[in-house]
């Protein structure tokens, strides 16, 4: 087979482009502080998140994940098998959630909002401190008094 230095170039360049858009991993897209599911590779037996307070996982029976959005961001998740060989690699992407949140800003201090379908406090990251802190207590002392641990105040 004859190749002209032309022909030549073309031909490396695509094998080239080729084997980089191949290497790229799969991009997941995920909403925070909600679980989606990702399908893996059946003999997965252990996955690998670069940072786990962007994304956490559960790997379940069957090669099913669930992944949840722990913090906004990007990062990776590796998927191993038993003998510690790659089988996938995912990019995986946490965004705010985009239905019905409403943001109000008074001055530099930050409230999130949920209205759907009535207006309620919804913390995000990012809230001013005060407005987060309260949210957060008053959830906790809610949450304990239905768990019967924590005291009526």
């Amino acid at each position: 087979m004859n190749f002209s230095a032309p022909r030549f170039a073309i031909l490396a360049c695509t094998i080239a482009f080729a084997s980089i858009a191949q290497a790229q991993a799969e991009t997941v897209n995920i909403v925070l502080d909600q679980a989606s599911i990702l399908k893996l590779p059946e003999k997965v037996a252990t996955i690998v998140i670069g940072n786990p307070s962007v994304a956490d996982g559960s790997l379940q029976s069957g090669g099913l994940l669930v992944v949840t959005g722990k913090g906004y961001g990007t990062t990776n998740l590796i998927a191993l098998d038993q003998r510690g060989n790659e089988l996938a690699e995912y990019a995986l992407k946490v965004s705010a959630p985009k239905d019905g949140r409403v943001t109000i800003y008074r001055g530099v201090e930050r409230e999130t909002w949920s209205c759907v379908p009535n207006c309620e406090r919804s913390i995000m990251l990012g809230d001013s401190q005060p407005y987060f802190d309260a949210a957060v207590g008053q959830i906790g002392t809610r949450n304990g008094q239905s768990t019967g641990t924590g005291a009526p105040k």
